[in-house]
């Protein structure tokens, strides 16, 4: 039976502004309050859906137009200089052994830019997995992968923040079996069934399915979508909060700019153990504020949410941006120290590094 989606959880969320103000991040105690406003009950896995052409609407910042098409034109260059580039040789790369693991284990390893391996509940879920040399119209990698695709458990699920080349890659992918579940936001289940994939779940934002006990909630971001020439926001784009039975929870930005949503995803899912949250890809300001935080803001989501870790990502990986390349991580651990928070809470891992959440 087909769904036929009227997108109220995005109505929700536009709607939810009266009752949660842009201010309110989540206390100490809030972390252990419920959820505001309650968490939606899980949709069935693989369900087929209807959804609007466009997701315009969801946009929290108007898309380039011509002036600033010529202004990027006119000024400015996406790639750092050659001093900028220097310190490719120093960026931190050290693959290790994936952590030993059981149901009750809570691990996230970094195989680059928004790549993840996370181990929660008993289950292994990749986050918008990369493991190809280059991505389309950008140069190769300036690190490599940090864990071996042959040293990857089984896959059991897949998430996707949208569909930019540099998030969703089709020769990673492929090496995947097509029965392996695979969780997409609303409009881009289509992509993954012509390619034969036969367990795929969209969802819009705070719409949440369920996979042997770990929940999985797609939550929003600021950002877009676009693969093609004709496809601009015909899909969504967000993060996703990961709940295991016992209600340890690791919150995936994906790709976003710093704004309100964070704050009221701190709201709706309070306790978030670790955040895993971008900080690179973010020079210049003019251009890219509206969609990728800068080290500082990425330090303030993470206080917004109500983390308590924060594990930087998507820098160090590919040259996207103008920035020096190791400068987003002097910057995130200068401002990590200026906020006053316990250096042993930032998991600044190096690409192919692993850390294990406590129980506490």
């Amino acid at each position: 039976m087909t769904q036929q989606s009227t997108s109220t959880a995005g109505a929700s969320a536009a709607g939810s502004s009266t009752t949660v103000r842009e201010t309110d991040a989540p206390t100490a105690a809030s972390s252990f309050a419920p959820p505001f406003p309650p968490l939606a009950e899980p949709r069935p896995l693989g369900e087929r859906r209807v959804w609007p052409r466009t997701f315009h609407d969801r946009l929290t910042a108007p898309l380039p137009g011509l002036k600033a098409m010529a202004r990027f034109a006119r000024e400015g260059s996406v790639r750092p200089g050659r001093e900028g580039l220097a310190d490719i040789p120093k960026l931190p790369f050290e693959p290790g052994p994936l952590p030993r693991v059981d149901a009750r284990t809570v691990a996230v390893s970094w195989a680059g830019h928004a790549s993840w391996v996370v181990r929660i509940g008993g289950l292994t879920v990749l986050t918008d997995p990369v493991w190809s040399r280059r991505i389309l119209g950008t140069p190769a990698r300036i690190t490599p992968v940090g864990i071996a695709w042959s040293a990857l458990p089984r896959v059991d699920a897949v998430v996707i923040s949208h569909n930019h080349y540099d998030h969703l890659d089709a020769p990673t992918l492929r090496r995947l079996p097509r029965d392996t579940p695979v969780f997409v936001p609303a409009g881009l289940a289509g992509w993954f069934r012509r390619r034969r994939f036969t367990q795929v779940t969209e969802l819009d934002w705070w719409e949440a399915a369920e996979l042997d006990g770990v929940r999985f909630d797609f939550v929003p971001a600021h950002h877009w979508s676009k693969r093609t020439l004709t496809d601009t926001c015909r899909s969504l784009w967000g993060g996703w909060v990961l709940t295991a039975p016992d209600g340890q929870r690791v919150h995936f930005a994906g790709d976003t700019g710093y704004g309100h949503w964070f704050s009221r995803i701190g709201r709706r899912y309070p306790g978030i153990d670790l955040t895993l949250l971008p900080i690179g890809a973010y020079d210049p300001r003019w251009w890219l504020s509206d969609v990728h935080c800068d080290p500082e803001e990425a330090v303030r989501a993470a206080q917004d949410l109500g983390a308590r870790r924060m594990a930087p990502m998507h820098w160090g990986t590919f040259v996207l941006s103008a920035e020096p390349v190791l400068e987003p991580l002097t910057r995130v651990r200068a401002a990590w120290e200026k906020a006053g928070l316990a250096r042993e809470d930032l998991w600044d891992l190096p690409v192919g590094g692993s850390r294990v959440l406590d129980r506490a």
